[in-house]
């Protein structure tokens, strides 16, 4: 079961170059949210993350990022990094290079970032290898919420994080309406436990 949520051994070993998990000397974790900014969810979240007095990390659809750039604004002003989610939430693995690496670009170009995540976490050898040589960061993650999936609860959700969190990790999130009210409902919870377990939540470097 565990790789529904964490990628094996053997596949980060294979995708060399690729962040997975950060220091694993800290006690610290990194939420990230994927797909939006959308106005119907990203403010909740910044409203729970706030709350909560803790940074996280958004990788962005470049195509929502432009629809909406008073929401890119304020996670910005709120000390959150963005990263790229692509222009067009391209899948790598049904996409010739050329054309996944230009899409990219173009979300670049909108969010000013260097911080790439593939949507669904796959993209192929090829693309990573000219996303890397252009001088991006690309992050995967540790540990895979399954926010968007309706057949899991709230309860499931936190139990994932609880289980599979370690120092280091990177979790995944979705701010979208796939997730929206699953994701909403489960973060002041996930954050709580964290949190009780002496976790502190950052955000992933921008500068990197």
């Amino acid at each position: 079961m565990r790789l529904l949520y964490q990628f094996p051994t053997w596949l980060q070993r294979l995708y060399r170059g690729v962040v997975w998990r950060m220091d694993a000397s800290s006690k610290v974790v990194y939420l990230t949210f994927d797909d939006g900014p959308i106005p119907e969810c990203t403010p909740g979240v910044l409203d729970i993350l706030a709350r909560y007095g803790v940074k996280a990390s958004f990788f962005m659809v470049g195509e929502n990022a432009e629809r909406y750039p008073e929401l890119v604004a304020r996670v910005r002003a709120e000390g959150h990094t963005i990263g790229n989610h692509t222009y067009h939430h391209m899948r790598g693995h049904q996409s010739c290079t050329k054309t996944y690496v230009a899409d990219a670009l173009c979300g670049e170009g909108v969010l000013a970032t260097k911080l790439v995540r593939p949507p669904h976490g796959r993209m192929r050898f090829s693309q990573k290898k000219a996303i890397l040589a252009a001088g991006y960061t690309v992050y995967l993650w540790d540990v895979l919420t399954h926010d968007y999936n309706p057949r899991y609860s709230v309860e499931k959700i936190l139990s994932i994080v609880q289980r599979y969190t370690r120092n280091g990790s990177i979790i995944v999130m979705h701010d979208s309406m796939k997730s929206r009210d699953r994701m909403l409902k489960a973060l002041p919870l996930v954050i709580e436990d964290l949190q009780s377990r002496g976790y502190r939540l950052e955000a992933l470097n921008a500068s990197v």
